[in-house]
C-alpha cells in the first residue's frame, strides 16, 4: 500500500548519484530522474509499477559500470573464459537479488520508506524471468551466481524466450495453460544490443570440392538465415564488484529476405515470413509431439549454439589467431545435450571457415567440450530423425556421420568383432528411423562428462554408459549440484538468515561450510525457542498467502508437509496422495486417534502434452475438495495445490515447510535441488536413497532424515522380476486396499468410476507401473508414521531441523562451481 509522497526538489544533475551510491540521497535523485526522464512519469503521481522500473534501472546503472570494469579485466590478463551453455536460465525475479549481492537493500529500504513504498511490495511487481522450466534452468540460474560471486570469468549463453513456460490456472481442479507473455511490457534488466548480430542458416545443400592442395572442402549454400540478437542480462557476485553477464539470443528476420518479399510486392508474405523466423525464439519447450514442434526445438538448439560460437570467436580472434590455443581460451560446458550441436558446429567452423584438417580440429573440439548429464532414464535421452537433422542442418549431419564413423573405427579396434559394443556407442541409431543420439555425441565430442550427483554419477557409468566408461576410463567424474545460498536462505528467509548471523557471523553467505558452527546450538533451550519463531514467521506467511490466492484457512501450526516440483509420474507426488487418503480414512474411522494436525502442500506444472501427470493434478484437487470439506475432521487434514509455481513462488513455500517430501523412485532423479533448499530452511526430508538426498543423509546424519522404499539395485530388480506384484500387495494389506477401492468407486470424483481408472490400473499391474507405488507404499506409510511421532516431540524436531540446517555446507553452488573450475575448465 502506498504511503504519503515524500518527493524532494528535482536534482540539479539527477546522475550525481551514480558517483556516490553510498548516499541514501543520491540512490533517490537517480529514481526521480528515471521516473521522470526515462519513463515520463510525474513522480508524485507514481505508483508501484512505476516506482519498481526506476529501482530495476538505478540498480542496473550501478551495475554497468562494475560489469565493464570486470570484462575489460578479463581482456587485459587475457584471461580463459568459461561458456556455459543451457535452453534454460530460471533466474525469477532479479530485484531483491541485486539488492542484496550489492549490498544496497538497507539504504532502498529507507529510499522507498522516505518516497512512502514499501519495498517488499515493489518487489512483488517484478514478473518473474520465464527463461526456464524446472531444475535444469534453475541450476543454472545458481552456477551464475556463483560464478560472479567466485570470480570466474564465464558468460551464460541461452534464448531469450519472449513467452515462458506457461502460466498454470486451476479451473474445477485441472491444470489449465495460458500464455506467459513476459516480456509483454519489457525487462528492466536487458541490454539489448544492435551489435554484435548474427546469421544463422538452416536448411540448404552442401557443395563439396577438393581444393588446391588436394583437401576435401565443403560450404553450406542456399541456406535460409535468421539473425541472432544479443541481449545481455547482468548478474552481480555478492559485495565483491564483480558483475558478469548472461548473453541471450533473439531472433530476428533477416532484412535481406524481408526485401526479397517487398520488391515482388508480396507484403503479407514478407510478415508471415517474418513471424516464421522470428517464432525460434517466442517460445520456451514448443509442444514436439507435431513434426513442426520437433523441428522448431531443433532449430532453437542450433540458433542459439550457433550465434554463441559467432560470438566465442569474435572474442578470441581479437588478440587470437593461432587456433592451437583455442581450447587454452575456451571452455564450453554444455548443460545437457539440448547445446550438443554445438560439438559438429565447431567442427564445421574450424573446417569450413579457417580451413583447418580434421585432426587438429577435433583435437581443438575434443580439450574444448565438457558434458553435463541431467537424466538417468533412457527415454530421456535426445534423440533427432537423422532425415529432420539432415534436412535442416544438412552440413552438420554430414560431419556427424564422420565423427561416428572415426569413433567406431577406434572402437572396433579395441573390441574386434564386438557389433553389439557397436551399437550401443554408434551416435547414431539403427532405427527405423536412423536416430542421432546427442548424448552419444556429447560423451563422444567432450573430454569431461559429468553426473550431478554420487549415485547418480556411478549409475551413468554402471548402466546407462557402462561401454562409453569402459572404453575411456577416466571420463566420467561427479560434479554434485548445489543451491546459492544469497536467494535460497538470506533472500529468501531473512529470518532465519539474521538468526544464523547473530550466532556465528555472516561469513556463511560466501562460505556455507561456516553453518556447522550452529550444530553446538541444536539442544540449546533458547536458540531452539529462536528458530521456531522464525520458522513460525514463515509459516504464517505463507498461511495469508494460501488464503489469498487459493480461499483456504489453514492452521500455521500443523506440519506443513511439502511436495513442489515439476509434476511427473517418477517424482511421485501419486504416492503423496495414497497416503493423504490413508491419513484420511483413518482420521474418519477413529477421530480420536493421535495423529498431529497437517497442511499438505503441493505445487507443480505438468507439460501440456503429458495427460498423466494433468490426471495427477486433477486427483490432487479432488482429495483436497473432499478433505477440505469434511467437517468430521475438524481442521487437523488440509490439502492445498498451490497453481503457477515458479521462482518467486518457491522463495515463499520453501522456508515455511516442515517436511520435505523427495520421493522418487530410487534410481531415478538425477540429483534434485529443491532437498537442498528445503534443508538449507530448516526442513525435515522424507525420501528414497535416491539423487542427492543420499549424500544430504549422510552430512546431516541418519537419524535426521527419514528414509524409506527401495534402493536403486532392488527397485530395478523388482521391475524385471517382482517379488510381490502390486495385485498382491493390494489383495494383502487391508489399508491399501480401501485406498485404490476408495479411487475406484469415485469416492474422489462425486460418484465418477472413471475418471481415475487409468491411475488404479496402472497402479495394479506390474508392467504398467515402473515407478513402483504400491510396493514403495507400505514403507512411506511406516516412515510417515515415524514422522508423526517425531514430529510430537517439539525439541527433538527442531534439533534435527538445526542439525540440517549445520550440515547443509556441502551443498552450496559455490562449492559445485570450485570442482567445475578447478577439474574440467583448468581455471
Amino acid at each position: 500500500m502506498k504511503k504519503t509522497p515524500t518527493i524532494p526538489d528535482k536534482p540539479d544533475d539527477p546522475l550525481a548519484a551514480l558517483f556516490n551510491p553510498k548516499d541514501c540521497q543520491g540512490i533517490k535523485k537517480t529514481i526521480l530522474n528515471h521516473l521522470l526522464s526515462f519513463q515520463g512519469r510525474d513522480p508524485e503521481r507514481a505508483g508501484q509499477e512505476d516506482i519498481y522500473k526506476a529501482l530495476a534501472y538505478t540498480m542496473r546503472d550501478f551495475m554497468v559500470e562494475k560489469w565493464i570494469s570486470t570484462q575489460k579485466g578479463y581482456y587485459t590478463n587475457n584471461k580463459k573464459r568459461v561458456y556455459y551453455l543451457s535452453m534454460e536460465f530460471l533466474i525469477g525475479r532479479s530485484l531483491g537479488n541485486s539488492l542484496i549481492n550489492m549490498g544496497f537493500w538497507d539504504r532502498v529500504e529507507k529510499v522507498m520508506d522516505e518516497m512512502g513504498f514499501d519495498l517488499e511490495e515493489i518487489l512483488d511487481k517484478e514478473e518473474d524471468a520465464a527463461l526456464g522450466n524446472g531444475g535444469l534452468g534453475r541450476l543454472a540460474a545458481c552456477f551464475m551466481d556463483s560464478i560472479a560471486t567466485m570470480k570466474i570469468p564465464a558468460y551464460g549463453y541461452g534464448i531469450n524466450y519472449e513467452y515462458g513456460l506457461f502460466n498454470q490456472k486451476i479451473v474445477n481442479g485441472y491444470q489449465v495453460e495460458s500464455p506467459d507473455n513476459w516480456l509483454r511490457f519489457g525487462t528492466a534488466w536487458e541490454f539489448t544490443r544492435r551489435m554484435p548480430i548474427y546469421p544463422i542458416k538452416f536448411y540448404g545443400r552442401v557443395n563439396s570440392t577438393i581444393d588446391e592442395n588436394g583437401n576435401y572442402r565443403s560450404e553450406w549454400v542456399d541456406a535460409e538465415s535468421v539473425m541472432a540478437v544479443a541481449c545481455d542480462v547482468l548478474i552481480p557476485g555478492y559485495m565483491n564488484d564483480n558483475v558478469i553477464n548472461m548473453r541471450l539470443w533473439q531472433a530476428k528476420a533477416s532484412r535481406d529476405l524481408d526485401l526479397s518479399y517487398f520488391d515482388r510486392g508480396d507484403y503479407i508474405g514478407a510478415v508471415h515470413n517474418k513471424v516464421r523466423s522470428e517464432t525460434i525464439s517466442k517460445l520456451l519447450y514448443p509442444p514436439d509431439e507435431a513434426c513442426a514442434g520437433h523441428e522448431l526445438r531443433l532449430k532453437q538448439q542450433y540458433f542459439f549454439v550457433a550465434a554463441t560460437f559467432q560470438d566465442i570467436f569474435r572474442r578470441f580472434t581479437k588478440h587470437n589467431k593461432d587456433f592451437s590455443k583455442f581450447s587454452d581460451q575456451v571452455a564450453v560446458q554444455l548443460n545437457d545435450t539440448h547445446p550438443a550441436i554445438a560439438i559438429p558446429e565447431l567442427m564445421r567452423i574450424l573446417l569450413d571457415d579457417h580451413g583447418l584438417g580434421w585432426e587438429k580440429a577435433w583435437n581443438i573440439c575434443g580439450k574444448t567440450f565438457a558434458y553435463t548429464n541431467h537424466t538417468l532414464m533412457p527415454e530421456a535421452l535426445e534423440t533427432w530423425a537423422v532425415d529432420l537433422l539432415g534436412r535442416v542442418l544438412p552440413r552438420h549431419l554430414e560431419i556427424i556421420y564422420e565423427i561416428n564413423q572415426r569413433f567406431l573405427d577406434t572402437v572396433s579396434a579395441k573390441y574386434p568383432g564386438d557389433g553389439e559394443k557397436l551399437r550401443n556407442m554408434s551416435i547414431i541409431g539403427d532405427g527405423p528411423p536412423k536416430q542421432v543420439r546427442m548424448a552419444n555425441l556429447a560423451i563422444v565430442g567432450s573430454h569431461s562428462v559429468n553426473g550431478v550427483a554420487a549415485l547418480h554419477s556411478e549409475l551413468l557409468k554402471s548402466r546407462l554408459f557402462k561401454d562409453f566408461d569402459a572404453f575411456r576410463p577416466n571420463l566420467f567424474n561427479n560434479k554434485t549440484n548445489g543451491i546459492t545460498p544469497r536467494r535460497w536462505l538470506l533472500k529468501c528467509n531473512p529470518s532465519l538468515a539474521s538468526l544464523i548471523s547473530a550466532q556465528i557471523g555472516d561469513s556463511w553467505i560466501t562460505d556455507l561450510s561456516q553453518l556447522h558452527g550452529l550444530s553446538k546450538l541444536a539442544h540449546n533451550a533458547a536458540f531452539q525457542k529462536k528458530f521456531r519463531a522464525a520458522k513460525k514467521h514463515n509459516k504464517l506467511r505463507l498461511t495469508k498467502y494460501i488464503r489469498e490466492f487459493c480461499h483456504v484457512k489453514i492452521n500455521p501450526d500443523s506440519m506443513f508437509d511439502v511436495q513442489v516440483k515439476r509434476i511427473h509420474e517418477y517424482k511421485r507426488q501419486l504416492l503423496n496422495v495414497l497416503h493423504i487418503i490413508a491419513l484420511y480414512h483413518r482420521l474418519v474411522a477413529d477421530p480420536k486417534i493421535d495423529i498431529p494436525p497437517r497442511t499438505f502442500i503441493f505445487a507443480g506444472k505438468a507439460a501440456p502434452s503429458y495427460w498423466k501427470a494433468k490426471l495427477i493434478i486433477k486427483l490432487i484437487n479432488s482429495v483436497a475438495e473432499v478433505v477440505n470439506n469434511d467437517p468430521r475432521l475438524e481442521e487437523r487434514l488440509k490439502v492445498i495445490f498451490i497453481p503457477n509455481y515458479g521462482v518467486s513462488l518457491a522463495e515463499k513455500i520453501i522456508p515455511a515447510a516442515d517436511l520435505s517430501e523427495q520421493i522418487s523412485t530410487a534410481g531415478t532423479e538425477a540429483s534434485g535441488t529443491s532437498n537442498m533448499k528445503f534443508a538449507l530452511n530448516g526442513a525435515l526430508t522424507i525420501g528414497t536413497l535416491d539423487g542427492a538426498n543420499i549424500e544430504i543423509m549422510e552430512e546431516a546424519g541418519n537419524d535426521n532424515i527419514f528414509i524409506f522404499g527401495l534402493t536403486a539395485k532392488e527397485a530395478e530388480w523388482e521391475k524385471r522380476s517382482p517379488h510381490r506384484t502390486p495385485r498382491m500387495i493390494y489383495e494383502q494389506n487391508q489399508e491399501i486396499r480401501q485406498i485404490i477401492d476408495a479411487m475406484m468407486k469415485g469416492s474422489f470424483s462425486n460418484g465418477d468410476t472413471n475418471l481415475f481408472k487409468p491411475i488404479v490400473d496402472d497402479l495394479l499391474e506390474h508392467h504398467r507401473d515402473p515407478y513402483l507405488h504400491l510396493i514403495d507404499l507400505e514403507d512411506y506409510m511406516r516412515c510417515q508414521n515415524e514422522v508423526s511421532r517425531t514430529y510430537r516431540d517439539n525439541k527433538s524436531w527442531t534439533a534435527k531441523a538445526i542439525l540440517n540446517v549445520a550440515n547443509m555446507g556441502k551443498f552450496s553452488s559455490d562449492r559445485t562451481i570450485k570442482e567445475y573450475a578447478q577439474d574440467i575448465w583448468g581455471i
